[in-house]
């Protein structure tokens, strides 16, 4: 500010409020003589008298009047949202936005943040299912949430869940028409159903491996879903073999209406991950957040 800064303007209106150098030295933490210089000088720059000075009082001038006027209820703005901005420093609150994708919003994270939710009524969280890699900075999202290998390198990511597996499955009336495979390239040979994948839209490849060997298999059959639950659902209807999430299809292979394959060909692999730029400037509400989906607890 060319005549004169905030410091300044803060110290006159202290002065005018309180009229008195020594009470509103006192407020502002610095000595009389100090702050009478400080007035001085932006009287000296603005090149009017701000406030008469008697050995008994402080008093504004006319134009001091009109100045304080007119400061007065900014200053009395700006000091009431700082108050509000160090309230919610030591208070949790505001609004946390996550994209994830469906599996992981409803089987981890609304399960730990639920909690959160009504221990801390002044957190609002938006969760977005979102098969797709969006860009968090880009999209203004606080947080992500993928598989760790898909976690770009520049991004803070913290387990959320223990390591997770592949699984290759089919109904036993499936199987009653056709052998199990006994390695991955045996899956040319049958009836399989494709993923289409969210962000390059191609159909997605089968990734084994075993005792360090690895194989990438591209499959055929009738059908090609973007969605885990309609896979789930064809492999129960006998259409052909998925290849999904261990954890999808974990219940369906204990009751028997699933048989997996080539299980020793599907080893462990890095579980979800929360990622967020390293230059974010963290709340109480989200670190709150992270801390309630962190694995382990």
């Amino acid at each position: 500010m060319e005549n004169g800064g905030y410091d300044s303007l803060a110290a006159f209106v202290a002065v005018a409020r309180e009229q008195s150098f020594t009470r509103a030295a006192i407020k502002l933490g610095v000595s009389p003589s100090a702050l009478s210089q400080t007035i001085r000088n932006l009287e000296d720059r603005l090149g009017m008298r701000l406030l008469a000075r008697t050995t008994r009082n402080v008093s504004p001038t006319e134009i001091g009047e009109r100045l304080l006027q007119t400061l007065a209820p900014r200053f009395q703005e700006i000091e009431a949202e700082l108050a509000r901005l160090h309230d919610l420093r030591d208070k949790p609150a505001g609004t946390i936005r996550i994209t994830t994708n469906e599996h992981a919003a409803e089987t981890i994270v609304w399960p730990a943040l639920e909690g959160l939710m009504q221990e801390y009524p002044d957190i609002r969280i938006e969760i977005t299912s979102d098969p797709s890699l969006v860009d968090i900075v880009a999209d203004r999202y606080d947080a992500g949430i993928r598989l760790g290998e898909q976690v770009a390198k520049d991004m803070i990511s913290v387990p959320i869940a223990p390591d997770m597996r592949m699984a290759v499955v089919g109904s036993p009336s499936y199987f009653a028409r056709r052998p199990p495979p006994a390695t991955p390239q045996d899956l040319t040979a049958h009836e399989c159903i494709n993923i289409r994948l969210p962000t390059s839209k191609g159909l997605s490849i089968w990734e084994f491996e075993k005792d360090g060997r690895e194989l990438n298999v591209r499959v055929e059959g009738r059908l090609v879903f973007n969605s885990g639950r309609l896979r789930l659902r064809a492999a129960m209807n006998g259409f052909g073999l998925a290849y999904m999430l261990e954890d999808h299809a974990r219940d369906y292979i204990a009751d028997g209406r699933l048989v997996r394959v080539l299980s020793d060909w599907c080893p462990p692999f890095p579980g979800y991950h929360l990622y967020y730029p390293s230059r974010r400037q963290h709340s109480p509400a989200f670190a709150l957040v992270v801390e309630a989906l962190r694995y382990p607890k």
